[in-house]
């Protein structure tokens, strides 16, 4: 017999911004415990806090000018890094992150050669969204003059082919039958004066695989056009993807932006198999403290995160069918159109889900996925 007391108890970083991050990581932790604890032969979870309270964009511009900007952005960026690194080195393979100042979020990214994935499907089609988030604008660095900024950016041949690399991983495990319908990369390829389109004629020669390179604005009218055909894989630049995953969320059919998680995924060797959870929503600086955000990208969140880093099969589905349960009966956050506060969605929430009773068996295992 196995003795479950011996289990290692998976851990999971956890790291807050301003706003209503300290409200979210409460959602977090409390939705992640029920989930790993009410489920058969569970050890339950070990959540390890950053211990820095990171600045949002709304509190770093209150009372501060350019330079403590300046200091505390890169400050909030190398301790997010540093912790990171450490709970990789200590094998932990997930953290999840309410919503942070971007230009520290972006700084980290770069060094960490993150992408965000993210899955849309509709009308049986589907389409896998692959940020590359580790060049470009969004990660370059800022001199400042008297009355102007100058923002120094880079594109790397090494980081191309890894994002591209991972896309075409993360495809192959999506559809596992190996059939990916298109290829594409939306990048402003024509500014880098025949560099990148050069690299991924290269790397589709390589790898095999056809990949076509658009300019941002041929993808738009293409998409609005015809729209995109099946397993589609869409590598693109941050800065047009940034722009245009509610119009992707829109044409898939897909949740309110509000609603949604996504990943990133971190390509350093050094970090491989840490992956970053975040709400797809910002700090919402101005409800914080209201108990008025809406937790429902939070609650997915510790889904994904029970499901895929901390053994509890079936938590994805089962909060899935809690939250239908929940619109049917209308509860939700006033941005919905509600009236119940946080805790109240929160509470409906895990009433729905039903993870376990009094003596900490399953009162409906059907609902969390079963035995």
């Amino acid at each position: 017999m196995t003795d479950l007391s011996a289990r290692v108890r998976p851990v999971i970083g956890l790291a807050v911004g301003h706003g209503t991050g300290p409200e979210l990581a409460g959602v977090f932790e409390r939705v992640l415990g029920a989930l790993a604890t009410g489920r058969p032969g569970g050890t339950g979870v070990d959540v390890v806090r950053s211990p820095r309270l990171y600045h949002s964009y709304v509190s770093l511009r209150r009372e501060h000018d350019v330079a403590a900007v300046q200091r505390l952005t890169a400050e909030d960026a190398d301790h997010y890094e540093a912790w990171c690194r450490e709970l990789a080195g200590r094998g932990t393979t997930a953290v999840f992150r309410t919503a942070i100042n971007a230009q520290s979020l972006y700084l980290v990214r770069r060094r960490l050669r993150a992408v965000k994935v993210d899955l849309l499907a509709a009308d049986g089609r589907s389409l896998l969204l692959v940020r590359d988030q580790a060049q470009g604008f969004y990660t370059g660095e800022n001199t400042h003059t008297e009355g102007e900024v100058t923002r120094t950016l880079t594109f790397s041949r090494a980081i191309t082919g890894a994002v591209v690399e991972h896309a075409l991983e993360r495809a192959r495990r999506t559809w596992p039958d190996g059939r990916i319908g298109r290829i594409l990369m939306a990048y402003k390829f024509h500014l880098l004066d025949g560099a990148f389109d050069a690299w991924a004629a290269d790397l589709s020669e390589r790898l095999g695989v056809r990949i076509e390179v658009f300019q941002p604005d041929t993808v738009n009218r293409n998409l609005l056009a015809h729209g995109l055909p099946d397993r589609t894989l869409l590598i693109a630049g941050n800065e047009w993807a940034d722009i245009m995953h509610v119009m992707l969320l829109d044409r898939y059919g897909s949740d309110r932006q509000e609603n949604r998680c996504t990943e990133n995924v971190c390509l350093d060797p050094a970090l491989r198999g840490l992956v970053e959870y975040q709400t797809v929503h910002g700090s919402a600086d101005d409800l914080a403290g209201r108990d008025l955000v809406n937790p429902v990208a939070t609650v997915r969140a510790a889904a994904l995160v029970a499901e895929h880093h901390a053994g509890c099969e079936g938590a994805v589905a089962a909060v899935e069918a809690a939250l239908a349960v929940l619109g049917e009966r209308g509860v939700r956050t006033p941005d919905l159109g509600g009236r119940h506060s946080t805790g109240d969605v929160v509470d409906a929430l895990l009433d729905a889900l039903d993870v376990s009773g009094p003596d900490g068996a399953l009162r409906d295992a059907a609902l969390v996925g079963g035995p």
